[in-house]
């Protein structure tokens, strides 16, 4: 039976592990695809994705349960309920051209470049690969240079070979896709969900460890409605807010 994956966490030893992987993994269950699976890996492969003991991951499962968005079963397994309402998308409208300005105007340092393993809950948008290529940048505000939001931008590794990373100092992946490879960018779906720092984000935007920070999946579609582009973008929540302005007819 396929199991649902959930997200990685980079722990921090300060505060309670138990406290740390069950927020992680809530976020998770809120947060998973529609056709996401419900049942969960065993105690002790959850503990051996997190790094933790399976003690520590029992305390974790528990606090889960008391909240009922689990069940436990002994012999079957531990299940997500499948009552429990995901995190609702938020849809941002707009053109392709209007996403990069919003992206331009602030200045972005390359963090790395590297291969690596497709994650799995992004498999569906790699079909047939192993490997994308994945670079992480972080951006400052031009005026104060306090970090504002860190993004990792997924793509398969034929696109990735023709982006030039010096680029990508200067402008948004879209506009490099697009304007640069000569990639015909078709649309950008693009959801948010509101989550807590882990300790890695808030180190990369000098917030305290499980502040609210907005996160927030673009998906970059070809004209061949090829997945060209992910992009993972955590926004310091005290910086950031989205406005949607529509138009009714007033008849």
């Amino acid at each position: 039976m396929t199991v649902f994956a959930p997200d990685s966490l980079e722990l921090n030893r300060k505060l309670p592990l138990w406290y740390q992987v069950s927020q992680s993994l809530r976020a998770s269950i809120l947060g998973r695809p529609p056709q996401a699976p419900l049942r969960l890996p065993t105690e002790e492969r959850l503990a051996g994705h997190y790094g933790v003991s399976v003690l520590t991951m029992r305390q974790a499962l528990k606090e889960l349960e008391t909240e009922g968005l689990i069940s436990r079963h002994r012999r079957r397994g531990t299940f997500i309920e499948p009552d429990v309402r995901r995190g609702v998308p938020v849809p941002l409208l707009g053109s392709v051209d209007a996403i990069v300005a919003q992206q331009s105007g602030e200045p972005s340092t390359l963090l790395s470049q590297e291969t690596t393993p497709v994650p799995p809950e992004l498999a569906e948008h790699f079909p047939g690969l192993s490997e994308v290529v994945s670079f992480r940048r972080l951006r400052r505000d031009p005026e104060t240079g306090t970090p504002t939001n860190w993004a990792e931008n997924l793509l398969p590794p034929d696109v990735a070979a023709l982006v030039d990373p010096e680029l990508l100092e200067r402008w948004p992946m879209t506009k490099v896709l697009r304007d640069e490879v000569g990639v015909a960018v078709s649309r950008i779906a693009n959801t948010v969900q509101a989550r807590l720092a882990d300790p890695g984000t808030a180190r990369l935007l000098e917030v305290p460890l499980l502040s609210p920070i907005l996160h927030c999946t673009g998906i970059s579609y070809d004209d061949r409605d090829r997945a060209v582009d992910v992009v993972r973008i955590h926004y310091r929540g005290d910086r950031f807010s989205f406005s949607v302005s529509v138009d009714a007819d007033p008849h």
